[in-house]
């Protein structure tokens, strides 16, 4: 556990909750997945540092964008835990996502300026419809099933 300095600020779930838009139970959440971290009081309370704010902030606009839980998670584990993550720390890890946000805005654009004509033309095809089953990878194995339960 950090050691604790006149600069950490702690909070209650409450308290943090409402200032970053979430409910307590999706920081509860957060915290069951390795997202954000709190510490435990002598009563046995839930309290968070104040900068998990920005780890919050953080995670909700990665999901905003498409990026996976786990995903964000890694980027996560990469910050350093002893002190608040600097402008760098944040640079460091948007450059990582750069590309693969950029071809999934350039994916969604295609789709938009394309959508109309894909709509009206009514067909909604399995086998040419590039929206519907886009490259056919599964079809690429012959016909029937492909996927089963594990």
């Amino acid at each position: 556990m950090p050691q604790i300095t006149r600069e950490v600020v702690w909070l209650k779930p409450g308290q943090i909750a409402e200032r970053a838009g979430v409910s307590v139970p999706t920081l509860h959440y957060y915290e069951s997945r390795g997202l954000i971290a709190s510490r435990r009081t002598s009563g046995n309370r839930r309290e968070y540092r104040r900068d998990t704010l920005r780890m919050i902030a953080f995670i909700r606009t990665a999901q905003r964008v498409g990026v996976s839980l786990e995903e964000i998670k890694d980027a996560l584990a990469e910050l350093p835990d002893q002190r608040i993550p600097t402008k760098r720390d944040w640079e460091r890890i948007s450059r990582r996502w750069h590309d693969r946000l950029t071809a999934r805005i350039e994916e969604l654009t295609a789709l938009r300026d394309r959508f109309t004509d894909c709509i009206g033309c009514g067909c909604l095809s399995l086998k040419s419809c590039p929206y519907s089953n886009p490259d056919d990878v599964l079809g690429q194995g012959g016909a029937g099933a492909r996927r089963f339960p594990h």
